[in-house]
């Protein structure tokens, strides 16, 4: 392999439209971007991604981006398009005709008035691979609905087995702190995407994926879905216990809490003898993890009465020295701090064109041969607009500026 494909990635040389907007076509899109292929995002004149404006925080450089917009849009080429416009439509499906990869996010059926949906697509483009998101996919009593991270999260089941339970302080069906149901049906895109590259690779042939966030949704409930589907329990909210091993939660010490995760009996044991609990390793009702499951309330208040005496630094040095795991609960500024963050090198410093300092958190793959690349931070809307029609349709200055001065395209907000 030449360093040349190295440096650029091992999906250098493929070509995304990226129609989507907000979080889960973004978050599939920017990871193909960090993998080497040439994103073209497409944004509404005047408008943008609805991103930019989510926030504060916004960047202080002309453009008001939020920050929200940073994190998920780098490695992409913005284009202004109004493809309400026949003329606009016009111009995404002459991109397309070139694209590899087409990726979006409306209503289900919202593109066909455009010419832009897959079947209109295929007929210019038979090897194209098209991705559909949608809240609840293509088919089924629920497609022609809106879906939105929130309202999935609570549909899917999961903030049932998310927060404290009821009765306790702060009870209550709870969400998960980022968009996770955005980000896993972005991330199960991506890999729907791959596999359809090694079988276009194979035969020659596109195709078309629907991705739903409900199904992603539900695929993410694993072990506490087949808690139920193959042994009849229904999963309730423990905080921060787990259902099925114990003790793997966190213990409040005497200056702070730690979290304690012993996946198996010798740990328990060990963590008995670290903590002077010999009598817990031994009591026939906690030897084996179905039993101290069955125990859980007799053995966690146990646990929590003498963890309680311990200061928290302590207790987790203790841990790492025996090879134990356990830590501590991060804040965000924390663990962006953190010295093993900082080896990984997980935390990357880029420039905006105008200069704009902007730091992402970057693609946590670590490829030998073909690591991910941070070749452009994210874009203002439609700054590419001139570039990528010029080079991509052959549209002269002349063109460009007649298709701005009628509002077909625009340039940077």
């Amino acid at each position: 392999m030449s360093e040349t494909v190295q440096s650029a990635g091992p999906l250098a040389g493929l070509t995304v439209l990226d129609l989507s907007r907000v979080l889960a076509g973004p978050w599939s899109s920017q990871m193909l971007g960090d993998l080497g292929a040439n994103v073209i995002k497409v944004e509404q004149p005047g408008q943008g991604d609805d991103t930019r404006r989510w926030g504060p925080p916004f960047l202080e450089d002309g453009s008001n981006d939020a920050a929200y917009y940073l994190c998920t849009n780098r490695n992409k080429q913005s284009i202004a398009i109004n493809m309400a416009e026949p003329e606009g439509a016009a111009l995404i499906r002459k991109l397309a005709a070139q694209a590899d990869i087409v990726l979006e996010n409306f209503r289900v059926g919202g593109l066909v008035k455009y010419g832009l949906d897959y079947d209109s697509l295929r007929a210019i483009c038979p090897d194209v691979i098209y991705c559909s998101i949608t809240g609840f996919g293509q088919d089924g009593p629920y497609k022609d609905r809106g879906g939105y991270d929130f309202l999935i999260q609570g549909m899917s089941g999961l903030m049932s087995v998310t927060g404290h339970p009821d009765g306790e302080p702060g009870g209550g069906p709870t969400k998960v702190g980022v968009p996770i149901s955005d980000l896993v049906t972005g991330l199960y895109a991506t890999i729907s995407i791959l596999a359809a590259l090694n079988h276009r690779n194979a035969t020659g042939e596109g195709q078309y994926i629907d991705c739903a966030l409900l199904d992603g949704q539900v695929a993410l409930l694993v072990n506490q879905a087949s808690n139920y589907l193959n042994g009849g329990m229904i999963p309730r909210r423990l905080g921060n216990a787990h259902p099925n091993t114990v003790p793997y939660q966190d213990f409040s010490c005497a200056d702070g809490d730690v979290l304690v995760a012993l996946g198996n009996d010798r740990q328990f044991r060990a963590f008995c003898a670290l903590i002077g609990r010999d009598d817990l390793a031994g009591d026939p009702r906690f030897a084996s993890n179905g039993g101290r499951s069955t125990h859980r309330g007799v053995l966690i208040p146990a646990m929590q009465e003498t963890i309680a005496a311990w200061q928290s630094a302590d207790l987790i040095t203790a841990m790492e020295k025996a090879k134990l795991p356990g830590g501590k609960v991060n804040e965000i500024p924390e663990i962006l701090a953190d010295p093993q963050i900082a080896h990984r090198g997980l935390v990357h410093d880029m420039q905006r064109s105008d200069g704009t300092p902007v730091k992402v958190i970057g693609f946590p793959g670590k490829l030998s041969r073909t690591p991910a690349t941070y070749r452009k931070a994210p874009p203002r809307c439609g700054e590419d607009t001139a570039a990528v029609l010029g080079e991509a349709l052959g549209l002269d200055e002349a063109e460009i500026a007649r298709l701005m001065a009628a509002g077909i395209i625009a340039d940077s907000l």
